[in-house]
């Protein structure tokens, strides 16, 4: 199974995503990270992602042939993260036929309504249990 983890800026997000899933799951997933920028892309792979591309078509190539993309909301909202999003990426994450599992972490000016706040550990523990089990276990 090819999880893709898509983040951008410092590539926190996707750093804690990467490093929570090598946890549970070892090398039983495969673990692609792609960086909206080269800072974003090295940091999930020192996560121990298990490859990793930066950039707008390496995003849109890449998406069209992973199982599942996680990321935060921002990956579905053109110029987000500072513009680092573009529009053509955006495109191609909601076209891809993967399922998307995004985080309601933003700091666009965009409000998701019902979404509960949560801290990012406990929004990536309930990504695991709640949605991913069940999938990758299948899978396995």
């Amino acid at each position: 199974m090819k999880i893709c983890v898509i983040d951008g800026q410092g590539g926190g997000i996707g750093s804690a995503i990467i490093k929570k899933l090598k946890d549970v799951y070892d090398e039983s997933v495969e673990l692609i990270a792609l960086g909206t920028n080269a800072i974003a892309t090295a940091q999930m792979l020192k996560a121990r992602a298990n490859r990793g591309a930066s950039g707008e078509n390496a995003i849109i190539r890449t998406v069209k042939h992973v199982d599942i993309i996680i990321g935060p909301i921002g990956i579905v909202l053109a110029h987000s993260m500072m513009g680092e999003v573009t529009p053509k990426m955006v495109e191609a994450v909601s076209s891809s036929p993967a399922p998307k599992f995004l985080l309601p972490l933003t700091q666009e000016n965009v409000t998701i309504v019902g979404s509960v706040p949560m801290p990012l550990p406990r929004l990536i523990e309930e990504l695991i249990e709640n949605y991913l089990k069940e999938l990758i276990i299948q899978d396995v």
